[in-house]
């Protein structure tokens, strides 16, 4: 579970509810026409804009700004010297059945054991890091458009509000709903944009690159196995991927 997600996200909210009942009677801040224009609404011009499984991955997706559990650094280098060290002594092929967390690193290891040529190794995990950053980068995109559209949802309803209130201004009970649903549905589109579409597009781009800079490790690591570099220079290499506090930490 990402903390900083959950607390950043209950507490904005926290805060606007909070104000909210403060000021006043809340239930005058909820309006169904209000929610269905910004939330529906958006939903759907958003989803004209992409493929139905490129937005309906988005979902799946967005679930790693909440949940996402990343091998750090220095663990997985600890992990790989011992992996180097245990094939400096015996062969690529003494890693065969060796039992690792990463799936990714797993894969290397099989295609390690597998014989493969180094470019095919590189190549192939390539595919798959690129594969990955793809479908981030696609939901990243999904919940920016998010973002640019809630607010002009908001302004369409907003319109709506005021024709209803213009045409009716003869009836002075009718002025109240109609007002309520022009001014929510502005409220309504930046909280959409501002407290969740932006902050989740943000979150997948930071995932994104935290994901990345381990797989490289993953792959510098899996070729200087395969090349036969003494562990001690592999580990070496590798702490260049981790920030230099926890570098100076550790010595």
């Amino acid at each position: 579970m990402d903390l900083a997600t959950l607390i950043g996200l209950l507490g904005a909210f926290g805060i606007v509810v909070m104000a909210m009942v403060m000021g006043g009677d809340i239930g005058v801040m909820v309006n169904g026409p209000s929610l269905l224009i910004v939330i529906v609404g958006s939903i759907f011009v958003v989803m004209m804009k992409f493929g139905l499984g490129q937005f309906l991955g988005a979902v799946k997706v967005a679930g790693k700004a909440f949940m996402f559990k990343l091998d750090e650094p220095p663990a997985l280098i600890e992990q790989i010297v011992e992996l180097a060290d245990a094939a400096r002594k015996g062969g690529l092929l003494s890693l065969e059945g060796k039992e690792v967390g990463n799936p990714y690193l797993q894969n290397g290891i099989q295609m390690l054991v597998d014989g493969h040529d180094p470019d095919v190794v590189k190549k192939v995990l390539a595919k798959d890091m690129q594969q990955a950053e793809e479908r981030h980068e696609w939901g990243q995109k999904i919940f920016l458009a998010l973002a640019d559209v809630a607010p002009a949802m908001g302004m369409i309803g907003t319109l709506i509000g005021l024709v209803q209130m213009l045409s009716n201004m003869d009836d002075p009970k009718s002025i109240g709903p109609s007002m309520a649903v022009a001014l929510l549905t502005t409220l309504y589109g930046a909280m959409l944009a501002t407290m969740i579409a932006n902050p989740i597009a943000d979150k997948l781009k930071l995932r994104r690159t935290e994901e990345g800079r381990v797989k490289n490790l993953i792959i510098d690591a899996l070729l200087a196995i395969q090349a036969g570099q003494n562990p001690r220079v592999i580990e070496s290499m590798l702490q260049t991927y981790v920030a230099e506090k926890k570098r100076a930490s550790k010595e």
